[in-house]
């Protein structure tokens, strides 16, 4: 009888608690994505401004890009295991054709876009390359879909 009043006494306390949090914090909000175009630097680009013949290079994973990257995409990663020079003569092939070069990584904080983005300019190819404001965390949020 014991561990069921132990049970009972730790169910009760915690059901307070998350009631209590929930009285003074209110209800989990949903992180909504901005992008204001105001505060952009130089090379970026927001999700909903990107249009046209596009060249979607993803700077995540070879995982993460098997898994959910955006179809028609191309993968480019900084991962020691991959073989760079593949990446840059794939790229290469597919820039030249493209309108515009939109390099995606994991989040705002991730700067593996950014190198990617430095590389593919170094080509000199001619299309303008962008780093995707937010990355993949802004491609997420359907309101910013292109």
């Amino acid at each position: 009888m014991k561990p069921l009043l132990q049970f009972a006494v730790i169910a009760v306390l915690t059901l307070a608690g998350a009631g209590g949090t929930w009285l003074l914090k209110g209800t989990p909000k949903e992180k909504v994505f901005t992008c204001d175009p105001k505060l952009l630097k130089q090379d970026e680009i927001c999700p909903s401004d990107v249009s046209g013949n596009v060249l979607w290079v993803d700077a995540r994973s070879r995982a993460e890009w098997k898994e959910n990257g955006l179809n028609g995409s191309v993968l480019w990663n900084l991962d020691p295991k991959e073989d760079a020079q593949q990446f840059e003569a794939e790229v290469a092939m597919r820039v030249v054709d493209a309108g515009l070069v939109v390099v995606y990584c994991g989040s705002e904080a991730c700067g593996t876009s950014r190198q990617i983005a430095d590389r593919i300019r170094a080509l000199d190819l001619g299309p303008q390359v962008k780093v995707l404001h937010g990355g993949w965390e802004g491609l997420k949020d359907p309101s910013s879909k292109p």
